[in-house]
């Protein structure tokens, strides 16, 4: 629909103006993906998660850093950033970050 894609455009937009920050600070990669085969499970899903409604869609994000070391470091600098501050009033927001789940990993296979 006209909205959904709208949506998706100013989400990109304030993606790539995140991922800048992030990369400037030394992040390695920034990735943003939007859900293009993402149902609903019997037990457990993306959707079921993050409470999807019928007009939204799920976007999974990650950021690759050197080390955990290196991603605590930058993510302090980058929450500290006036830019940040300035970007992230909820009224302005493309999405409802109340649903966003954040979390850190360390990679066991990468191949």
């Amino acid at each position: 629909s006209a909205g959904e894609a709208e949506i998706k455009t100013a989400y990109r937009r304030l993606a790539r103006k995140f991922g800048k920050i992030w990369i400037e600070y030394g992040a390695l990669e920034v990735h943003e993906c939007v859900g293009d085969d993402v149902k609903p499970g019997k037990l457990t899903s993306f959707p079921q998660a993050v409470k999807l409604k019928d007009d939204e869609v799920v976007v999974f994000s990650w950021i690759t850093y050197a080390s955990r070391q290196q991603r605590d470091r930058i993510n302090k600098k980058v929450m500290a950033d006036p830019r940040i501050a300035a970007m992230c009033k909820v009224e302005d927001m493309p999405f409802d970050g109340r649903r966003m789940i954040v979390g850190g990993f360390k990679s066991i296979v990468r191949m």
